[in-house]
């Protein structure tokens, strides 16, 4: 062994140690390599830098921004919202659905946002379906794990192998090329989950109840607010069409305000909060909270022609995107004090509406527009989520009490889904048309995504992972600096001499378990950066296609399944309450299933 490998390997090691242990931070172990390398005389500052200058560290960070659209928008969240509504109670089928949304989504965004996303979705139906939250959690990790295999941009390590893939032998993986063997694999890890399940240790009762903050349908429980929901439609000729909100008179007496308005968009129905100036249109959907009996409702709706619509029973809660809801005290030096709720000018204030009003445990159910306020009277407000933010600007006249659930889930381009899915729709056909390079189309995305206002330059910024990026690009020196000095040679002339005159199938094997046991002790994308070039020397020595070589490196990289402390599987351990040997005893067996699957598929649709 030369100096130079040494000094290399030992440097290699370094960081390996450094990735395990977690200290310091992996952006800053990649910083640490740029600045050895060059002191082992292998490569120049210029070479050590060569990193930032690769195209697919601009790709990676396009669709850190492209899938953020996506998440903003709710493709996600709704799809999740759907199967709380309709997936039923069983849990073979709710899991099975859960894993195939997650798969699918997971190939065009960030698998760790993903899972993210839909940890309160799946926490919902367990509750819902009365499953334990563990049985459903560890197969969404997976889920998202595989989505790495479903398509060429679904995680950063297909792109690095890509990348290294045509440098060397001038053509790359298509888009889709990857797709025929991952789907295969997602569909067998639903089967064996429904199998595996049956594994996991009991959860103890004590850990299955958890504290949680209330949800809007809570409130509409407690206060008894079902009943009060009015939905209607002005239609032609109403005599609300092309008045203000503050034109309006209605009969002495009427109980009733208008909560949100939804109208016609540009390309969707938008949720709009009235104001005094609001002028109302033909074909306004009006959501009408009121006190008034059944009778005087009808005869209001005729007299203004207004459509009754079908009610949700939930008192607008299907518009928690758009519409919130926050309990406040009333505090002692509060103005609002002695005042009638009425008389509160809680719109025109903080654009906050009281619904409800509760004096100890007890709600008051009708007529609390004519109610005094005392000192520590409790008020459920509705309005827009800026203006619950702004409570806490006047700690004096209102305490925020409560905030639910659904603030969390908030997406910042509600009611943007088309436009997400057209920017992104518009991203992967350039892709798999070829007409121009993946980060062109990518950067296109983008940029779609700007026009669509799905996202600002702000958050676009705040998304990336520089994190992950700055890890990449100091690693990536390492392929060339190996190679340079016969340290690929070394470890591909290793493995010869391990496997012998063992079949190239055989050859396959033991390569996707070698990149799985790398992925274990550091980021996934390192042990592709690491493996790729091994695998391609390993190809060229046997006289082999370097594809099979390359795609069985990329499935393995995504088959970080027995690994608890990939970002991942790290988001469900405390929420499953999961253990280390929960990972081995499940992650195990359907590591093994995939490599055979691999084994056995890369080569039909690769040949070696």
């Amino acid at each position: 062994m030369n100096p130079q490998l040494a000094m290399v390997l030992a440097l290699l090691g370094i960081a390996i140690l450094l990735f395990a242990v977690g200290r310091p931070r992996s952006d800053a172990v990649g910083l640490l390599v740029i600045v050895a390398l060059p002191f082992t005389g292998v490569l120049t500052v210029s070479e050590a830098l060569v990193g930032f200058s690769n195209p697919n560290i601009v790709l990676i960070a396009a669709m850190f921004v492209i899938g953020e659209g996506l998440t903003r928008a709710g493709i996600a969240q709704r799809l999740g919202d759907l199967l709380v509504r309709h997936g039923g109670t069983s849990e073979a089928r709710l899991v099975a659905l859960l894993m195939l949304i997650v798969g699918g989504l997971g190939s065009l965004m960030s698998s760790t946002g993903i899972v993210a996303i839909f940890i309160p979705v799946a926490l919902r139906i367990a509750a819902r379906a009365k499953i334990p939250p563990r049985n459903i959690l560890l197969p969404i990790a997976f889920a998202a794990l595989i989505s790495g295999m479903l398509t060429l941009v679904a995680t950063s390590s297909n792109l690095v192998i890509n990348y290294e893939l045509t440098r060397t032998s001038g053509a790359g993986f298509r888009f889709f090329d990857i797709t025929p063997i991952g789907v295969p694999i997602l569909l067998l890890a639903v089967a064996y989950w429904l199998v595996a399940r049956r594994f996991l240790p009991k959860q103890p009762p004590d850990q299955s109840v958890r504290a949680r903050r209330p949800r809007m349908r809570d409130w509409v429980k407690q206060y008894k607010l079902a009943p009060r929901e009015y939905r209607v439609r002005i239609r032609q000729g109403s005599p609300l069409a092309a008045k203000r909100i503050e034109e309006v008179q209605l009969p002495e007496g009427t109980d009733a305000r208008i909560v949100a308005i939804e109208r016609q968009g540009r390309m969707a129905r938008e949720l709009v909060y009235p104001s005094p100036s609001t002028v109302l249109r033909t074909d306004d959907v009006l959501l009408i909270d009121h006190s008034l009996p059944s009778a005087h409702i009808d005869e209001l709706r005729e007299n203004l022609k207004l459509d009754a619509l079908p009610l949700t029973g939930a008192y607008f809660t299907d518009q928690s995107q758009g519409v919130g809801m926050v309990e406040v005290i009333v505090p002692m030096e509060s103005s609002l004090v002695g005042k009638a709720v009425a008389d509160s000018q809680l719109r025109s204030q903080y654009r906050l509406s009281a619904i409800g009003l509760r004096r100890g445990r007890t709600a008051i159910e009708q007529n609390i527009a004519k109610e005094v306020l005392r000192v520590g009277d409790t008020l459920l407000l509705v309005g827009p989520w800026s203006a619950i933010r702004a409570l806490n600007a006047d700690l004096h006249e209102l305490v925020v009490l409560n905030l639910p659930a659904e603030m969390d889930e908030l997406l910042p381009a509600a009611g943007r889904a088309p436009q997400a899915l057209l920017a992104t729709a518009i991203t992967v056909g350039l892709m798999v048309s070829g007409l121009v390079p993946n980060v062109h189309a990518a950067l296109i995305g983008c940029l779609l995504m700007g026009l669509f206002r799905c996202i600002d330059l702000d958050s676009a910024y705040r998304i990336i992972s520089w994190r992950t990026l700055i890890m990449i690009v100091g690693m990536m020196p390492f392929a060339m600096a190996l190679q340079r000095t016969g340290g690929v040679d070394m470890a591909a002339d290793g493995l010869i001499a391990l496997v012998g005159g063992a079949s190239p199938h055989f050859v396959l094997a033991v390569l996707f378990m070698v990149t799985v046991l790398l992925g274990m002790f550091m980021a996934t994308t390192i042990s592709a950066l690491l493996m790729i070039p091994v695998a391609l020397a390993l190809a060229q020595s046997f006289g082999l296609s370097p594809y099979p070589f390359a795609m069985i490196v990329a499935l393995a990289a995504s088959a970080a399944f027995m690994s608890p402390v990939t970002p991942v599987n790290a988001l469900v351990v405390n929420a499953g309450n999961y253990s280390v040997g929960d990972f081995i005893r499940i992650g195990l067996p359907l590591t093994l299933m995939v490599m055979v699957t691999s084994v056995i598929l890369v080569p039909l649709f690769f040949p070696l």
